[in-house]
């Protein structure tokens, strides 16, 4: 999940001492009955709710064997206790949900009743708001991330967020800059010192809608839980997704959505990544990919070799002008997904133009007509390269949304893969999501080892398969 959600699980009896115990509530009172109420008590042990769910984002998942770099002492741990579990608006394991439920967990949440002042944080350190509208905050924050944030299980990758990639994945249409915790180094032993109110947490949310199956719903995704190596030990993890669960639930917000690598109570589905190689010298090199006995580097080159040009008649980058028929085919595209989310104009402007090192995208113009047939857009995440002398960035390309309105979605995936090259990406992944396991064999993308799981904050229904979701969290 890259963030701290294992250090979350073992610093459950800390959470819980900690937490403000709050009713919750998603929907007016119309939509509870007594045989409602008799559901929604079978899909939770415990009535209780505390206000901060373990929750984070997708992308340190996909360079290779992730590791979670959160300081636990064993991954095992957020299988084997569930003691802050119980206490959570969440689906438990072995809890059925029927068919046809699809409801917040827990209905009776006030605005007034959220604590109005966040949990007490170790003396010493303090509470702050990072205003990523302002350049030197936006750089501590990448600078915390950049030392911090998750590497892979042998120590030879980490996650490498650009400035401007943070800058697209946070500032979105309606952002609450309150949703942007951090916690700061105030010691007095410090101060004076460079490392005096030095930023050693962070955790974000954005405002997302997500529809799911015939339900709407305004919520939070949460991303970037990152806190400094050196004071794992304060456990401060469980008091940053506390205090963002706290200020969202102050707008008025009592659903969220997250990602994890590890399973945890419990996932409506789970997606595995998948890459194909566009540099696979470079890939063996640097200890992403392995060679099999009968595999050579000559060989690799010449199986993963790509066409010098594109294919799709009409391809060129968006534009501006493009942003309400990409909006068109995006939203008739998602529709048929059990669960995606609902992008307004606005947004779909924000995330999808084109942003040099963040964002590719390209529409497929009739020629004759001048109508927009097709959509594709991938975005960059590279990885810095650990212990390696001969190489120091891996650049990774991964899918974000395409839609084809004349053809297979592998016609337009097939040309991304060229784009890409063209760009210098070493990797294009993929998750197995939508219609993504369509192209999978043609195009010549191989199994990755992890495994993404998806997760609803204070919301139950019943599980679906990969190919039912339409979210994509960056």
């Amino acid at each position: 999940m890259r963030s701290e959600e294992n250090e979350f699980v073992k610093a459950e009896e800390e959470a819980a001492a900690l937490a403000a115990k709050v009713e919750s509530e998603s929907k007016p009172k119309e939509y509870v009955d007594e045989k409602l109420a008799e559901q929604l008590k079978s899909l939770v042990i415990s009535p209780e709710v505390v206000s901060g769910p373990v929750v984070g984002n997708h992308a340190e998942e996909a360079a290779h064997h992730h590791h979670c770099d959160c300081g636990c002492e064993d991954h095992d741990e957020l299988h084997k206790h569930h003691d802050f579990w119980n206490k959570q608006p969440v689906v438990m394991p072995g809890k059925h949900v029927g068919k046809e439920f699809n409801n917040p967990i827990h209905i009776d949440l006030k605005a007034e009743d959220v604590p109005k002042e966040p949990v007490p944080l170790p003396k010493g350190y303090s509470w702050t708001t990072v205003d990523i509208t302002n350049a030197t905050e936006l750089q501590e924050m990448f600078k915390l991330l950049e030392d911090n944030y998750v590497e892979d299980d042998d120590n030879m990758f980490r996650f490498d967020y650009a400035v401007e990639f943070l800058r697209w994945a946070l500032m979105v249409p309606g952002a609450f800059p309150k949703w942007n915790v951090g916690i700061r180094d105030t010691r007095e032993g410090i101060k004076g010192t460079a490392l005096y109110n030095q930023l050693v947490g962070v955790i974000t949310g954005i405002p997302v809608t997500v529809r799911i199956h015939d339900r709407v719903v305004r919520m939070a995704e949460i991303n970037f839980l990152c806190v400094h190596k050196n004071l794992r030990s304060l456990k401060l993890a469980p008091m940053l997704i506390q205090e963002v669960t706290r200020q969202v639930h102050l707008c008025g917000m009592f659903q969220a959505v997250y990602t994890a690598g590890v399973t945890l109570p419990t996932p409506f589905t789970e997606a595995r990544y998948y890459h194909r190689s566009l540099n696979p010298k470079k890939l063996v090199e640097v200890g992403f990919s392995s060679l099999s006995r009968t595999m050579t580097i000559a060989r690799a080159v010449k199986l993963y070799r790509l066409p010098e040009k594109t294919a799709l008649v009409g391809l060129r980058p968006m534009e501006a002008t493009d942003v309400p028929a990409v909006h068109k085919l995006l939203t008739q595209y998602l529709a048929k997904f059990d669960v995606a989310f609902v992008y307004t104009p606005e947004e779909v402007e924000h995330f999808f133009l084109p942003r040099p090192g963040v964002m590719n995208s390209y529409v497929v113009e009739d020629p004759t007509t001048h109508a927009l047939t097709a959509f594709g857009s991938f975005y960059s995440l590279p990885s810095t390269i650990l212990n390696n002398q001969k190489h120091n960035r891996l650049n990774a390309a991964y899918l974000y949304y395409c839609v084809n309105t004349r053809g297979p979605i592998s016609a337009v995936v097939s040309d991304l893969l060229i784009l890409a090259k063209e760009l210098k990406y070493d990797v294009f992944n993929c998750l197995e999501l939508m219609d993504n396991a369509t192209f999978l064999k043609d195009l010549k993308f191989g199994p990755g080892d992890g495994t993404l799981h998806y997760y609803f904050f204070n919301w139950a229904m019943p599980q679906i398969s990969p190919d039912k979701l339409g979210l994509v969290l960056v």
